[in-house]
């Protein structure tokens, strides 16, 4: 049985190894990376966290294709598109998103941001009545509704955006979140959302993350789901309370780089 003390030993190791620049090559956020202003920040970074399921080489090259698609101007391309521009998205398809997927989001990115300056007001800030989201569980509970209050939002789309009222771990959208709001002088992960601090934030967990995990002794839980998550999150926030997420790093890479069992 590991201890306390020793966990943290072997994950603040590879939290070293790992939260570096050279993981961003191989990385999905490796998309976002490519651009410099805000919402084109946002849009990337969320196409590339909702792919995020599968082989990650495959997942950087669809996202690369969509952002072709879109003349590398993402934030450009939703706020001013017209039928003409939406031509360029038919066909697109990964895994079981397809067309029909993109072009509600894109309608989506267009009428938010007609009305705000950022994707963070869609997950922390109440849509009807202005007032601060202060968690991340409700943060993502709203922006599910939020996103699909639209007129006509196809039900096949809403299997890509998880919430943790359905008991998902929302792995993607907690990986998108790590994105925005942690910061270190790394230089991984963005940090340009402050309405919660890196301290709220929830460990996204895969099959990988709940299998080293578990190896490790820090989760005890069978099912992987957004208690799962919770569970996890929880101890690692005893290992660091200010930035427990960090150790994503090190548990995604132990099992999907290292393959530790």
């Amino acid at each position: 049985m590991n201890t306390q003390q020793e966990i943290k030993k072997i994950l603040d190791q590879k939290v070293k190894q790992y939260n570096k620049l050279d993981f961003i090559a191989k990385d999905p956020i490796c998309i976002p990376h490519q651009f410099k202003k805000q919402q084109d920040i946002e849009i990337a970074g969320f196409f590339a966290a909702i792919f995020a399921w599968g082989n990650r080489t495959t997942i950087i090259n669809k996202s690369n294709e969509l952002l072709q698609r879109m003349d590398y101007a993402p934030y450009e391309f939703c706020i001013h598109q017209q039928p003409k521009d939406l031509k360029k998205l038919i066909g697109f398809v990964h895994r079981t998103f397809n067309d029909t997927d993109l072009l509600y989001c894109v309608e989506f990115f267009k009428q938010h941001f007609a009305k705000q300056p950022s994707l963070e007001t869609a997950f922390f800030t109440h849509q009807i009545t202005g007032k601060p989201i202060k968690n991340v569980e409700d943060g993502l509970t709203h922006f599910q509704q939020y996103f699909f209050s639209l007129e006509d939002a196809p039900h096949r789309t809403k299997k890509h955006i998880a919430s943790p009222l359905s008991g998902s771990t929302c792995k993607r959208l907690n990986m998108y979140l790590r994105w925005m709001v942690r910061y270190d002088q790394q230089g991984v992960d963005f940090g340009i959302w402050k309405s919660i601090p890196p301290a709220q934030l929830i460990c996204p967990i895969d099959v990988h993350v709940a299998r080293v995990s578990r190896s490790l002794g820090i989760l005890q839980r069978k099912q992987t789901d957004w208690l799962a998550a919770m569970e996890l999150t929880e101890y690692l926030r005893t290992l660091a309370p200010k930035d427990p997420i960090k150790y994503d790093f090190a548990l995604f890479s132990l099992g999907v780089i290292e393959k530790f069992n």
